[in-house]
This record gives C-alpha cells, structure tokens and sequence, in this order.
C-alpha cells in the first residue's frame, strides 16, 4: 500500500506522504539528492528508475508523490517556478490555433505568459468573468481547448464554482485548469470537484517560509500525466532536490499555518471593513462578498489574502503600504510573515491597459500568521 494512504485525513497525509524513511539509515526526512547523475547497474539497467536528475531525482520524487496524495490526484509534477509550471502545461495542451478562456482576475504573470509569450506561437485567448458561468460559457469557441481558473483569483479575491465550470467545459471538450495556489490543497481540492488540472506556485503556502521558488501541475488523468512529465523532462524547468526538499518541509505544518493564516485574515477583513478611510473590502470570508457563498461550498475556510480599497486614490494606497511596519511590503504572498503590496505597481503592472487592470486605489495583503493583534495595529497607524 502505497504511503500516501496511510490515512484520508489530511493532516497525516501532509506529513507522511511521499515521507519514506531512509531505508539505509532509517532517516525520518528524506536526503538531499543532491546529484546529477547516477550509476546504472549494466546498460540500460536503471537502479530504482534513475539516471539523470532532469528525469528524476528521489528528492523530488517524495514531493511529488506528497502533492499528488494532497490534491487527491494520481500524479504530480515539481517545476523550477510556478510559470515554469504553467509553461509547461500550456506547451502539452496546446497548439498553435487552439484558444484558451482566461479569467478577468489573475495573476499579472500568467497574463504575460498568455499576452506576450503564448500568443506569438499562435494560441489565441479571451477574457471571461469566470465566477459567472454564464459569461464563460459565452466565451467558449469550437477551437478552447482549456478555460483557466484562479479561485480565490488575485488580486480581487474573486470565486469560481469550480463544479459548474468543470461542467461547462467538459461539455466543450476543454480541459479545465485551476490555479489553487490562493487556497493552498488544505483549503480546496479542484480534482474532487471536477477540475482537469491543478496549478501551484509552490512559492506561495505550500512552501510557506518566503525561503524557495517552485511550481507544480497535479493531474487524476495518467496519460495527461505521462504526457506533461515527458514536457517536463522535455524542456527541463524542473525543481532541484534542495527546493524540493524545502517544500516538503512547509507542506509538513501547512494544515496548522493555514487556519492560523485564514484566523487572522477574518479579523483584518472585518477591521477593514470598520475603518472610515476604506471604501471596499474585498474577502470571500465576508457575507456580503458575492462569491461568499460558493466560497463556502467549496473551500474549508477563506484562507489568507485580503484586498481592499482606500479613499484618495493610487497615491493614498501607495502611502498605506509605505507606512506598514509589521506588515512588509514585497511582492509575493503565503509566507508566515505578513506583506503588503501596491498590485497596479508591483504584481500586476503588467496588466496596465488590459481588461485584468486592477483599481490604482488596490491594496493587496498576504497576512501571516503573527498575533492579530499586532497586525490590526499595524493596519490602523497604516491607514492613518
């Protein structure tokens, strides 16, 4: 029986899948393979399936195997980055003259994949507001063959019925992709709820640390499966063990992170809500949010990432995230320490004059796991 289900909670899962101890030294965490090649036991006799850590490496092995049993999937793939990941998955579902439905909220950079990368090898794409069924249905074309979610999106924290878009293009014959990345496994799984393929910036809560950069793609399909793993071998963006190794370290307590993480961004959402200087908050966790009740079906809890918007305009906003002190302003999110970004100059610059434009007046947090009250102190001298 394979490790993976030792248990179906998930919690022990994290922890335990792909988590082998050492058969030499009964190590608990698996090593470090840190190696390029490896000694093949007469030509073409490969020991344990391993010749070259492009291919495959045990390091990473473990992972994957970790974040296959996390999204309820069959396999599982760990890239150099997210876009890596994302690159990847295009290149194997895709090609030129085929069309993709991508979402009016996302992340500035799969929108530069799509714009300015994709495009010019002749893959065509349009903009739906995927929480609205309707309107994705509207945008299929005889040549979609794949509608791309984000679910919490970023930065406007939108929500897609993954179920009914899963429905929506199954019946397209297009392959349903969701970024899971905002809600982390723990919180969401897209597999069980009809999606095709699940995309992870590994960087983000998986990871959890701010200490490593990677990617993954987990699918239920195994030819899909085998065909995006040759890709991978194929273009060579893959996740060295040291990367991996750390995931495998921030997956472990990521079930703990993540209720801590979601916690206190219940109480900042409210807060903002309350404070004369903000005009709109935007968080699924908040009954007033028009995804709020999807949300609530689909997810475990409303996870970490608040948005809001502030009266006064761009320069106001940029003032907020300029007189944060707990929280620290970079790009990036899901780490244990709380940040704070200007989305319409950092994250998402690269959407500027496109239908993703986000509000100039946008503030962006990621909040961590520190005690709220510091953090709803922070968020109040910020706002002034």
């Amino acid at each position: 029986m394979s490790d993976r289900h030792i248990s179906q909670h998930f919690e022990t899962v994290a922890i335990h899948a792909g988590n082998t101890a050492d058969p030499l030294t009964g190590a608990v965490v698996p090593p470090i393979y840190q190696v390029s090649t490896y000694k093949q036991d007469g030509v073409g006799g490969l020991r344990g399936g391993y010749e070259y850590s492009r291919s495959a490496n045990p390091t990473r092995t473990a992972l994957e195997e970790n974040l296959a049993a996390l999204e309820g999937g069959r396999r599982g793939l760990a890239f150099a980055s997210g876009l890596a990941a994302e690159d990847c998955l295009l290149r194997t579902l895709l090609a030129p003259g085929d069309h993709v439905v991508i979402p009016n909220d996302a992340y500035g950079g799969t929108f530069r994949l799509f714009a300015k990368v994709v495009s010019r090898w002749g893959v065509e794409w349009s903009v739906a507001d995927t929480s609205d069924p309707a309107a994705v249905r509207a945008a299929l074309t005889p040549k979609t063959k794949a509608v791309w979610v984000e679910t919490p999106s970023n930065p406007l924290l939108g929500i897609t019925d993954i179920a009914a878009v899963a429905q929506i293009a199954r019946e397209a014959g297009a392959k349903l992709v969701v970024d899971n990345t905002f809600a982390s496994p723990y919180l969401q799984q897209p597999l069980a709820l009809g999606a095709d393929v699940v995309v992870h910036s590994l960087t983000k809560y998986m990871g959890g640390h701010s200490d490593v950069v990677g990617g993954a793609l987990v699918v239920n399909d195994e030819e899909l499966g085998e065909e995006l793993a040759y890709h991978q071998n194929a273009m060579g963006a893959v996740a060295g063990p040291f990367d991996c190794w750390l995931v495998l370290r921030g997956i472990k307590t990521l079930a703990v992170r993540m209720d801590r993480h979601s916690e206190n961004a219940e109480k900042v959402a409210e807060m903002l809500t309350r404070h004369a200087r903000v005009t709109r908050v935007l968080y699924p966790g908040l009954p007033e949010h028009p995804g709020h009740e999807v949300a609530a079906k689909q997810m475990k809890a409303f996870g970490g990432m608040v948005s809001f918007q502030v009266e006064g305009g761009e320069e106001a906003a940029v003032e907020v995230c300029n007189r944060a002190k707990v929280f620290t302003l970079g790009e990036s999110l899901g780490g244990v320490e709380s940040l704070i970004e200007h989305p319409g100059r950092m994250t998402h610059a690269s959407v500027a004059g496109s239908a993703l434009e986000v509000p100039a007046d946008l503030v962006r947090l990621s909040v961590g796991i520190e005690n709220a009250d510091d953090l709803l102190q922070d968020l109040t001298q910020a706002l002034g």
